[in-house]
């Protein structure tokens, strides 16, 4: 009996260990295949690395024209970019074309002045002194406005809401508009007050509306640059207006929302960024001496031009970014007729000749068009392009 324990004994110990051998290897096996896996994704990992690594540090040379559309228009017409489409414009009418060549509607008008805002896909195109604007997007015409008074300016935000100030006798009405013609704000300005309003711009979700008022105060030139809320905290307030802010011996001719919680304001003298989706606040200024040559701007840079510090190149552009850090300058000789922002790049050109550079400060193209070129346009993916020419729309690569 004591015989029959003790091999009983025995027996389980030995399966026990057996079993416990057999756990090992599994668990060996399985971290095995976590090492393979790992070593796998690291692979993996660095080879994707060193691509984006190679793009970042890739210099274009040239493009291979991908695909080319005729396309017909006046030669007094201009060309302007709306989102990815093209809106062609005169005196006599406008139409947007998508990058197929198929036009997507066509407005006729008659008017000497033209006034034209837009904002995303959204454009409103009405007359300096005229009392209509029209109101549409990239696909079709979203309505058309009527005013009782003259336009003097006009802004537009991605829901076709529409600001404008309207000249009266001896006051500016600032109006906002649906795209149906509803008006949903009156306001006044009064030159000994508060000012003239000689730049307005809404933000994309219309919900904000800022404005830069300009007067004169015991003989010194001020400006004030004021924001409204047409929301709920607009509602609670006097006017709508949210907050403003005043600078004292500054004319600010320029205000402009990037996005929906980020705004610009340039002066002769200093450039202002503001922040917030309710109140907008101050998020930083910067000083500067030279005259501003040009402005551009995103939904994540604007942008400023100067002429150059350094004998070798014409221009420099000063970027900041929604955070209100300077991103950068960028020094180049190309003169523009037109400066965008990519991603993380900008495009500078003009009708034959063309300059890319990366936030980072590299240049990854410089070189020209072999045409010449009415507007160029992202056409998705990386470094392609819509080159838009009098006849023609060209698909191009870069390489």
């Amino acid at each position: 009996m004591a015989a029959d324990i003790k091999n009983y004994l025995k027996e389980k110990e030995k399966r026990q260990k057996s079993q416990d051998d057999y756990k090992k290897k599994i668990r060996k096996h399985r971290l095995k295949i976590v090492y393979r896996v790992l070593l796998v994704v690291a692979a993996l990992g660095a080879a994707l690395a060193l691509v984006v690594v190679q793009a970042k540090r890739h210099i274009y040379t040239g493009y291979d024209t991908v695909s080319s559309i005729s396309r017909e228009v006046s030669s007094d017409a201009t060309d302007i970019r709306l989102k990815n489409s093209i809106l062609t414009y005169s005196k006599d009418g406008a139409h947007c074309t998508d990058a197929k060549g198929n036009v997507k509607w066509n407005q006729t008008y008659v008017i000497q002045d033209v006034k034209i805002a837009t904002c995303g896909d959204v454009a409103a195109i009405g007359s300096y002194n005229g009392r209509e604007i029209y109101v549409q997007n990239t696909d079709k015409q979203l309505g058309t406005i009527t005013t009782t008074m003259p336009i003097r300016n006009i802004t537009v935000s991605e829901t076709g809401r529409v600001t404008t100030v309207l000249a009266d006798t001896d006051v500016a009405w600032i109006m906002t508009y649906e795209a149906d013609g509803t008006n949903s704000y009156t306001g006044q300005a009064h030159m000994t007050d508060g000012g003239y309003p000689v730049s307005i711009s809404l933000s994309p979700d219309g919900e904000l509306l800022a404005i830069s008022y300009l007067y004169v105060d015991a003989g010194v030139v001020k400006s004030n640059v004021t924001f409204y809320n047409f929301g709920p905290v607009g509602e609670n307030q006097s006017d709508y207006m949210v907050s403003a802010y005043s600078y004292s011996d500054l004319v600010v001719p320029k205000v402009q929302f990037m996005n929906n919680d980020t705004a610009f304001a340039v002066g002769d003298s200093r450039l202002m960024i503001y922040s917030g989706t309710q109140k907008p606040v101050t998020a930083g200024e910067y000083l500067y001496d030279d005259e501003i040559q040009s402005i551009f701007y995103s939904d994540k840079y604007v942008g400023l031009v100067f002429l150059s510090d350094q004998a070798e190149t014409k221009y420099r552009m000063d970027v900041y970014n929604t955070s209100a850090a300077k991103v950068g300058s960028y020094y180049f000789d190309v003169d523009y007729t037109d400066i965008f922002f990519g991603d993380d790049d900008m495009v500078i050109y003009n009708e034959s000749e063309c300059q890319i550079f990366t936030t980072d400060g590299v240049e990854k193209y410089h070189g020209s068009f072999g045409k010449s070129a009415r507007l160029l346009l992202p056409a998705g993916g990386s470094y392609k392009y819509y080159l838009v020419t009098d006849s023609t729309i060209d698909t191009i690569q870069l390489k």
